[in-house]
């Protein structure tokens, strides 16, 4: 006969047996996805915050000259929310920061940032290179 583990509240300990094993691994901390795109008039980065609002984005360039990224989650619990009794609670939010060291040809002093369905999407524009005119008259001495 098998030794036999008795509990008080089983319901807790169903959806933990269901929920952590192989099937269902526990969600790994990582940073937000981003992508960066690049045309001939600017580079743009669109990095993955769903969820967030622009209030909670910081865009900026640091001493370095580098683009640094923040996004910070002020999540309360309201009052409401006590008169619920979650079995199992994952959401979890948690600030992120980087910094991204910029390409030379960006124009630092017109770069500009959205937040627009669950997306930061910053636009880095290029410098426009000023075209030399290789053609000249040469004195001769």
């Amino acid at each position: 006969m098998l030794p036999v583990m008795i509990k008080n509240s089983w319901f807790p300990t169903v959806f933990e047996d269901f929920l952590n094993n192989d099937f269902m691994p526990r969600a790994n901390i990582t940073a937000p996805a981003v992508n960066v795109r690049e045309d001939e008039k600017a580079y743009t980065m669109e990095v993955a915050a769903p969820g967030i609002k622009k209030e909670f984005c910081r865009v900026s360039i640091n001493d370095e000259g580098n683009l640094s990224i923040a996004i910070e989650n002020k999540f309360e619990h309201k009052e409401s929310e006590k008169k619920h009794h979650y079995l199992r609670r994952e959401f979890s939010y948690t600030n992120y920061e980087q910094n991204y060291e910029l390409p030379e040809d960006v124009d630092k002093e017109h770069i500009s940032a959205k937040v627009e369905d669950g997306i930061l999407t910053i636009s880095l524009p290029r410098m426009q290179k000023e075209e030399r005119k290789l053609s000249r008259t040469i004195n001769i001495g």
